[in-house]
C-alpha cells in the first residue's frame, strides 16, 4: 500500500475514518477482511485510539463490523442486506422525487437538467458517469431539502458501495439507467409527482436486479 502523508491533529478521527472509507470504496481493504489496526496505526505514525474511534464511526455507518474479541473486519454485504438497502433507498428517493416534481422553482429543475445531460455525455466513460450519477441524485435530494432523508440517504449509500457487483458495471445498465433518468426528469418537468415517485422506484428497482 502506498506511504500516506502525514494526518494533522485537527479532527483526527474523522480524517482517519475517511482514509478508511475511501480504502473501503476503492477495495483496498476488501469485504469480509480483518482490519489490522496495529499496522494501520503505525503506517499512519497515529496512537491506536484516534484510529479505533474512527472505526466507531465507520460502524456506525455500516460499513466496518466489530466483533467481539476478534476486532474489526470491513463489513460484508448479502443479498438480503443489498434488497433492503435498495428497498429504502427507493422509499426515500422516489419521496425526494416527488417533492421535486411538486416544489422545485424553475431554476433548481434546471440545475437537474443540467446534470442529466452531463450524464448524456458520459455514457460512453464509465466513471465520469458513476460520479455524475450520484451528482443527480445528491442535486435531487439536496432541492426536495429533507436532512433527516439525506443523512439516512448517505449512510444507505455508503453501505451500497459496498457491494463488488455494482449494478452500473452490468453490461447496457448505464444506457438502462440513463433511459431511466430521463424518464424521472420528464415527470419532474411535468410537474407530475406520483409519476416522479414511480419513475424513481423503478430505477432502484432495476439497479437491485442489475447489482444482484
Amino acid at each position: 500500500m502506498a506511504a500516506t502523508a502525514p494526518l494533522s491533529s485537527r479532527a483526527l478521527y474523522e480524517e482517519v475514518a475517511e482514509l478508511l472509507r475511501e480504502r473501503i470504496f476503492k477495495q483496498e481493504l476488501k469485504t469480509g477482511s480483518w482490519i489490522d489496526e496495529l499496522r494501520i496505526a503505525e503506517e499512519l505514525g497515529i496512537s491506536r485510539t484516534p484510529l479505533r474511534e474512527a472505526l466507531k464511526v465507520l460502524a456506525a455507518e455500516g460499513l466496518v463490523t466489530m466483533k467481539l474479541r476478534r476486532g474489526a473486519y470491513v463489513t460484508e454485504v448479502s443479498e438480503r442486506d443489498l434488497a433492503e438497502v435498495y428497498h429504502l433507498l427507493a422509499l426515500l428517493e422516489s419521496d425526494a422525487a416527488s417533492v421535486v416534481a411538486e416544489h422545485a422553482s424553475a431554476t433548481q429543475i434546471a440545475q437537474l437538467r443540467a446534470l442529466h445531460q452531463s450524464l448524456s455525455a458520459a455514457v460512453s466513460d464509465r466513471e465520469a458517469f458513476f460520479r455524475i450519477n450520484e451528482a443527480f441524485h445528491r442535486q435531487l435530494l439536496a432541492i426536495a431539502n429533507n436532512r433527516w432523508r439525506d443523512q439516512m440517504v448517505a449512510d444507505l449509500r455508503k453501505v451500497m458501495k459496498l457491494n463488488r457487483h455494482h449494478s452500473l458495471l452490468k453490461t447496457g445498465r448505464i444506457e438502462e439507467s440513463l433511459a431511466e433518468h430521463a424518464a424521472i426528469m420528464q415527470a419532474i418537468e411535468q410537474r407530475d409527482p406520483v409519476s416522479a415517485a414511480v419513475r424513481m422506484r423503478e430505477h432502484f428497482q432495476n439497479g437491485l436486479e442489475a447489482a444482484a
